[in-house]
């Protein structure tokens, strides 16, 4: 499967069905390799222990007629009709859904969030979040502990999808294995636990190459185990039961839930393995597109697994010995059981690698958010967006992958745990939906609590029997999860603590400005890259700097990497460049900003185009006060343009020629937008007003008087300013990154003491620096040391 011919997917190509069908084929390797493979354990789970097949047959058509309705209300009602529609600009998953609440009412507890992030194109809304006046919104934006609420929610539903994916891998290759045990019998069922170990070893130890060089097998695999499983459902019906298709009726349920009582109820942790991988098909929703998902679901996947399920339960009915193991490989004919099970191996392994990809994507989301520390993201492939590998991760799950397998050995356990992990999800994803049925689809209360409580009811009975196989299983995903949202909210709360220290605690520009020589401050080539997470003021930790070494770089960069809530941000979009000071200094203020979705730049390329944007906006910049100054009638904003509290949006060409100007007012608020028509290309640079400044649209053409003595004097300033620019580059660039270390004050409570002193400490120490996640090289590195009292 080419994934790169994904990214070909765009609006023209919206009604081109050729294009439809290819990303449909697509999809069955990515999205649904998971959930096609639970017909190998679902029975398996089902006849475990709670419940017996009898000679009435009333369990296994019980199981079937749960099964259906299983399949046919949560993957293709919910999934497909409803909450598929809930995108986040073409991307889906968790974070995709917190990040659509968290831009129509302001329930975030990151607080680096600005105005001109809502200029952004990708952060589009149907109205403003003042128009947006529902209960519901000024209830979650009043209380804070609310906002502290949703984000556990979300960090719940993060921690079951990793937990999902350390047990999707060890029950769906230990369940295609143990076709082993009745190919070649009883006596050698002790070689299914090395094999299935041996597979996942070289499963995870075959990450780091990416998935792309064999991926354009993952497709075919899946469909031809699709067509393997309904044409053996088909004949499996035909030879055996042909009135099988009698316990779809939502009869048999009833049935079967009288009989079977206490038993049966606690029995439904394995009948809802059978939508195990439905939530990928929101998760990879950025990949494909909504109606190649919905196709291939519908007219593919969803029929097969029926057929299949059907198929067993055809077979099951006339074979009632005591002795046989309900198992999938029962139902399969002698004469092609050694090719299905070649064939279910590959298709256990094609699901478990799309659910350890999710796992890292997810893991990257919640890292770009500030709720996970820091971990090395290698990106595996130049040509498909999004994949990623990490390193310490891959190996944390494989030991833990291959010691569930060997600790619990069998289907039945794995399913319990597997069982709660997947409904945990999928309760998650229906309040956040609800939410947002509210929040951003304006829709009335009534229709979201309906939503609420009718799939709800569904995911909590699940939910509850997962939960009474606590000791068998189930406390696994609970004490992983329990883990994981410790680390996650301790390494979230500090990092927002950290923020408040340093905006409480940052320099005013006065003190910049006064640095000089008369102080004993030098200026030394080169340019100083200083990171933050201010996005206003002068850090605590360049004071510290200049404080300890009287000295700092002729170009002063100050750098704010800050993740915004939208999956993407366009590269034109990306660089908001404003000066720190007058023009003499020679200091800057630079904001990059990524989406949770997007791949960070190499530190090469970085510093290339962030010289370019400087450049860039320096021209821009020395353009804009040429038109001060010409300009009579302008506006008496513009006399203090170049005091740093304006950024400008640098776009993707450089600027060219001597302009001259135009210009245009507009109504709307909150940018102004200058358009570069030239022969090449044209160029947007939008510049970020203070809140509530008007909107001024200037364009630029060229200039046809040179000769202006006040326009030579400008350009030759511009250009002095260029080459300190291109001197201070070749002299070399420095990173100067904090390297903190947090104590909680005095009198703090004994969890903010544990928390901070010890357990985030603890975190910082073990975790990547800010220099590997920002991929600085070790000799351009400059740390300074800071103690935060939190």
């Amino acid at each position: 499967m080419d994934l790169e011919s994904m990214k070909c997917w765009d609006i023209s190509k919206k009604d081109s069905w050729k294009t439809i069908m290819l990303l449909a084929y697509q999809s069955l390797g990515v999205v649904y390799g998971d959930l096609s493979i639970s017909p190998l354990y679902v029975y398996t789970s089902t006849f475990a222990d709670d419940i017996e097949h009898s000679e009435t047959n009333e369990e296994i058509f019980g199981a079937l007629s749960f099964v259906f309705w299983t399949l046919t209300l949560v993957p293709l009602f919910k999934y497909v009709f409803v909450v598929l529609r809930a995108d986040d600009n073409g991307e889906g998953g968790t974070f995709a859904l917190y990040s659509l609440i968290c831009r129509h009412a302001r329930v975030s507890l990151l607080p680096n969030r600005q105005h001109a992030d809502e200029a952004l194109s990708t952060y589009k809304m149907d109205e403003s979040p003042e128009e947006n006046t529902s209960r519901l919104k000024i209830l979650l934006e009043k209380y804070k502990c609310l906002h502290t609420a949703l984000l556990i929610v979300v960090l719940l539903g993060t921690c079951m999808v990793i937990g999902d994916g350390l047990l999707t891998p060890a029950i769906s290759v230990f369940s295609a294995v143990s076709g082993l045990e009745v190919n070649i019998g009883q006596h050698h069922q002790y070689a299914v636990i090395p094999i299935t170990c041996f597979i996942l070893v070289c499963l995870f130890a075959l990450q780091h190459y990416g998935t792309h060089r064999v991926g354009f097998l993952f497709a075919p695999i899946v469909l031809i185990w699709l067509l393997c499983i309904s044409g053996l459902g088909l004949y499996n019906i035909f030879k055996w039961n042909r009135h099988v298709y009698k316990a779809l009726s939502p009869y048999y349920m009833f049935k079967f839930l009288k009989k079977t009582k206490l038993s049966g109820w606690m029995s439904l942790g394995g009948i809802l393995l059978c939508i195990t991988g439905s939530e990928a098909m929101f998760a990879d929703l950025g990949h494909f597109s909504y109606m190649a998902i919905q196709i291939a679901f519908t007219f593919l996947v969803y029929p097969a697994l029926i057929l299949a399920y059907m198929g067993q339960a055809a077979y099951l009915s006339q074979h009632h010995n005591s002795n046989l193991q309900i198992s999938f490989y029962v139902s399969v004919p002698e004469s092609v059981k050694w090719p299905v099970l070649i064939i279910a191996i590959l298709a256990s392994v094609v699901g478990s690698q799309a659910i350890i990809s999710g796992t890292f994507s997810i893991i990257n989301q919640s890292q770009s958010l500030g709720c996970f520390p820091r971990v090395k993201v290698v990106h595996t492939s130049d040509k498909i967006h999004g994949q990623v590998y990490i390193p310490e991760i891959n190996w944390i799950l494989m030991i833990l992958c291959i010691a569930v397998t060997i600790g619990f050995r069998d289907t039945k356990h794995m399913g319990n745990a597997s069982g709660l992990a997947v409904m945990t999800v999928m309760l998650v994803t229906t309040c956040l939906t609800s939410l947002v049925i509210i929040l951003c689809w304006h829709k009335p209360p009534f229709i979201a609590l309906c939503f609420l409580m009718f799939f709800g009811s569904i995911e909590l009975l699940y939910f509850s029997a997962s939960l009474t196989k606590f000791r068998e299983g189930a406390w696994f995903p609970i004490l992983l999860a329990l883990i994981l949202m410790i680390t996650m909210f301790i390494w979230h709360y500090a990092t927002i603590k950290k923020y408040e220290y340093d905006l409480h605690n940052k320099v005013s520009l006065e003190w910049l400005l006064a640095l000089g020589p008369s102080l004993g401050i030098a200026r030394v080539p080169g340019i100083g890259l200083v990171f933050t997470d201010l996005t206003t003021g002068i850090p605590a930790n360049f004071s510290r700097f200049v404080t300890n070494l009287p000295a700092f770089h002729r170009i002063l960069v100050f750098v704010c990497v800050k993740s915004v809530p939208v999956p993407h941000v366009t590269f034109a979009e990306r660089y908001l460049v404003g000066r720190v000071g007058p023009a003499a200094h020679r200091s800057y203020r630079c904001i990059v900003r990524y989406g949770y979705r997007d791949v960070h730049q190499d530190v090469d390329s970085f510093e290339s185009e962030l010289v370019e944007k400087l450049a860039d906006f320096i021209r821009y910049d020395w353009y804009r006060t040429r038109e001060s100054n010409m300009s009579i009638d302008d506006d008496a904003s513009n006399s203090n343009e170049s005091s740093g509290y304006r950024l400008t949006v640098i776009g993707t060409a450089g600027f060219s020629n001597h302009p001259g100007y135009e210009i245009e007012e507009s109504l709307q608020p909150a940018s102004v937008s200058i358009e570069f028509p030239t022969v090449q290309s044209i160029t947007d640079v939008i510049e970020m007003e203070p809140m509530g400044a008007a909107e001024r649209r200037v364009r630029f053409a060229i200039d046809d008087d040179p000769d202006s003595d006040k326009r030579s004097e400008i350009g030759t300033q511009m250009q002095e300013e260029i080459e300190d620019l291109n001197a201070a580059q070749e002299a070399g660039i420095a990173f100067i990154l904090g390297h903190s270390h947090v104590k909680a004050k005095q009198g703090s409570s004994m969890m903010k003491k544990l928390a901070l002193n010890y357990g985030y400490n603890f975190l910082r120490r073990n975790c990547r620096g800010p220099d590997v996640a920002l991929k600085v090289p070790p000799v351009s590195l400059l740390e300074v040391g800071m103690v935060y009292i939190l």
